[in-house]
């Protein structure tokens, strides 16, 4: 694997650690080091955004993230450390789980926003513990209809009314999520925009704020569609 000096932006982080764990010496390349030629690991400050040398956008090249992970992949197989300290094997090992994690969340454009609002702004799953006020009545309605469906003779009237009230349901509930995600997506174009101008000015920030807001709102709203319509498919098959 060729070794190339890491030239991301001031807020990106060094792919390995900056001192070389066998030979003391700085390091300055993607996960080796230039003097003994050792594998380093992963920093756990490093994103998953850095350790595929992407800059922190919601829109990926998924050609370019596939093949960057089948590289490292061939980088870190364990036959390439089968006669390798046991340091060496540890670390290669190591970075490896890593890669597959963040390849994993990067190449899923939701888990991929996630993330980012993990870097950005806090975790998404701390934004909202209970739905927002446009959903809950109708996820209660809904729950009683799945409560009453469940208890009910399916082959019977009542369970068929109740079976083809549940399926018109999840079909508009698929819809508002199409929707949401339709949404999230001008979203994401209006992030990765905002973060190529590089503008630092007040009024940027205060645009930075609000579509990251946006985005925590709508997939927190996607999830408790997403729950539901899984109960649903659950239920009525």
């Amino acid at each position: 694997m060729a070794h190339h000096t890491h030239t991301s932006g001031s807020r990106d982080l060094q792919m390995a650690r900056s001192m070389c764990w066998h030979c003391q010496s700085e390091v300055s390349g993607e996960y080796f080091c230039d003097r003994c030629v050792k594998v380093q690991p992963v920093s756990k400050e490093t994103d998953y955004f850095t350790c595929f040398g992407l800059p922190r956008r919601l829109t990926v090249d998924q050609s370019k993230l596939e093949a960057k992970f089948y590289e490292l992949s061939r980088a870190f197989h364990p036959d390439f450390y089968q006669n390798k300290s046991e340091a060496e094997q540890t670390i290669s090992l190591g970075n490896a789980a890593t890669l597959n994690t963040a390849y994993r969340t990067l190449r899923d454009p939701i888990q991929r926003a996630e993330y980012l609002l993990d870097l950005e702004a806090g975790s998404v799953k701390e934004i909202r513990t209970s739905p927002p006020s446009d959903l809950f009545e109708e996820i209660l309605e809904l729950q009683d209809t799945l409560e009453a469906y469940r208890a009910s003779e399916s082959a019977s009237e009542a369970g068929r009314t109740l079976r083809a009230q549940l399926v018109a349901e999840q079909a508009a509930l698929e819809g508002r999520k199409h929707e949401m995600e339709q949404q999230l997506q001008r979203l994401f174009t209006g992030w990765d925009a905002l973060q190529d101008r590089g503008d630092a000015a007040a009024q940027a920030r205060a645009e930075r704020d609000r579509l990251l807001k946006q985005m925590r709102d709508l997939l927190s709203n996607r999830t408790y569609v997403k729950n539901i319509v899984t109960d649903l498919v659950a239920t009525i098959g």
